[in-house]
């Protein structure tokens, strides 16, 4: 599919005029600056020394810390995040119970990196390739924000003789991993270094830990309406799915579940009663996560990602009971592949952070449910 590549790609020249232009670029406007001068590169603070340790399952994983006692653990196999968790250690990302840690069986939790497809809409394995292959630490990454060294990790995964044969495009594909105070960020670069355009799709997979999905039904009559006050404010949370997600009402999706129809979402926030697969097209750059029971939501910002993936396979297709305390929210580009010119770089930025929530804070009134009124 060959479409005309948006302002956020910019050809890697070497010329001195375009390496300025390349420099001057606005990181809030998205751009990437694939060059700096030999004086930055020199006055460039360079990236702590990682201690890569074994971890129990024998994969080569690099930790994370902040000084107030949050934590991100990076497995180098798929440069997948397997655990995210806060200050109080509340670990905040699911990871499957039955996770296969084997190669080259991907890990089935945390946030994977899916390139270059994503789901099984093409020729290749599901999720692409990225996720099943060993990365490497980026020992000269770019000068992207976020700068603390301490809290950042910086991989790259390069074509190999063995990628080509399963795809036969070269590629450069770089991510960056820094972990603050309550936030976790993610940026992705993929770099054309093939003679020749290739497009791809390219998603993060979000496995994010929740209290029970399921939607429970309270019945009852009320015939006092002045002593009900307090029974709708004890009961609220169970009129509705504990967990819920705000941001993608109103938008087309398709749903993967019926062979990828194309439907707009009715309902005022996404509850879950049954198996969802779901890509929400054209989706805000924040989309929020509410847990009331944990009195928590996750806000999920994102940039260079215009799709969102929801996702949960319920009791039909789980292998386990775990299916009720996860669903996937992804940042993704799916339905309009990207596509690169030689020496074209695209970047997706993600962030991920908590933030203290109540369910019934007025978004819903309570009463509309009890009496449904309109």
């Amino acid at each position: 599919m060959q479409t005309k590549p948006s302002s956020q790609f910019r050809i890697l020249s070497e010329k001195p005029t375009r390496m300025r232009e390349a420099n001057e670029l606005d990181w809030k406007r998205g751009k990437v600056k694939p060059f700096v001068s030999n004086i930055r590169a020199k006055l460039r603070p360079r990236p702590m020394p990682m201690n890569i340790v074994q971890d129990m399952d024998g994969l080569p994983s690099v930790v994370l810390t902040e000084p107030n006692g949050s934590s991100v653990k990076v497995v180098l196999y798929g440069a997948q995040v397997v655990s995210w968790k806060n200050e109080q250690k509340e670990e905040l990302l699911f990871r499957s119970s039955k996770a296969n840690w084997k190669q080259p069986k991907a890990i089935r939790g945390g946030i994977s990196v899916c390139f270059p497809q994503f789901g099984n809409v093409g020729s290749l394995e599901q999720q692409g390739i990225s996720r099943n292959r060993l990365w490497t630490l980026d020992m000269d990454p770019s000068p992207l924000p976020p700068s603390d060294n301490h809290s950042s990790l910086d991989l790259i995964l390069k074509s190999t003789r063995e990628d080509l044969k399963i795809w036969p495009r070269s590629f450069e594909l770089r991510l960056r991993i820094s972990l603050s105070c309550g936030k976790l960020v993610l940026i992705s670069r993929v770099r054309n270094t093939d003679n020749k355009p290739f497009s791809f799709t390219f998603g993060l997979c979000n496995y994010l830990s929740v209290s029970d999905i399921r939607f429970v039904f309270f019945f009852f009559l009320i015939f006092n309406i002045e002593a009900s006050i307090f029974l709708i404010s004890e009961v609220c949370s169970k009129f509705f799915s504990e967990v819920r997600i705000e941001g993608l009402e109103t938008l087309d999706f398709f749903d993967n579940l019926m062979n990828r129809t194309r439907f707009t979402e009715q309902a005022d926030a996404i509850t879950f009663d049954g198996q969802m697969d779901r890509v929400y097209l054209r989706t805000p750059p924040k989309i929020a996560i509410i847990d009331h029971e944990k009195k928590k939501t996750f806000v999920l910002k994102k940039n260079g990602m215009p799709d969102a993936v929801v996702w949960n396979p319920w009791e039909r297709k789980a292998k386990e009971e775990d299916y009720k305390s996860m669903i996937c929210v992804d940042s993704a580009v799916i339905e309009t592949p990207v596509v690169l010119k030689p020496r074209e770089e695209w970047k997706g930025y993600q962030e991920l952070s908590t933030v203290s929530s109540s369910y019934c804070s007025g978004q819903l009134d309570p009463r509309k449910v009890v009496y449904g009124f309109h």
